[in-house]
């Protein structure tokens, strides 16, 4: 498992979590292919991104197109969306529409996560779940 963060302060608590920790930015693609090696399930969690609303918007848009375009030639099998959290909801709807549109298009295993993501544990059953309907699609 490998979690990604554009912070240097956070690797430190996703290998607590128990995964490869490194740095990637959604908004330049090319690092988050770099990671995709080995990897089966990619998980866009950004229900609750923060930053300017523009750069919001294009992580469930333009950078989410793009994203699922290149898992089509990628070794990933498919894509879990966190289609909750604290963006707004046309944002995430318009990401959620992306995601299905992808998956139908390209025969690819997409879920979606709707959990709230403060819900803890509920969250994390339903992100668990989302992984493992991926992988046994």
């Amino acid at each position: 498992m490998r979690g990604t963060s554009r912070e240097r302060s956070s690797l430190e608590a996703i290998e607590a979590a128990g995964a490869e920790a490194v740095i990637a930015d959604p908004d330049r693609l090319g690092t988050i292919v770099a990671q995709l090696h080995g990897v089966s399930v990619v998980c866009w969690l950004l229900g609750s991104a923060e930053g300017d609303d523009d750069g919001v918007a294009a992580l469930h848009g333009p950078r989410l197109r793009s994203l699922l375009e290149t898992l089509v030639d990628s070794p990933a099998r498919g894509l879990v969306y966190e289609a909750a959290g604290s963006v707004p909801a046309a944002v995430l709807d318009e990401g959620r529409e992306l995601v299905r549109e992808a998956g139908g298009r390209h025969r690819m295993p997409v879920e979606l996560v709707t959990a709230d993501p403060a819900a803890g544990e509920a969250w994390t059953a339903a992100a668990v779940s989302a992984v493992d309907g991926v992988l046994t699609s």
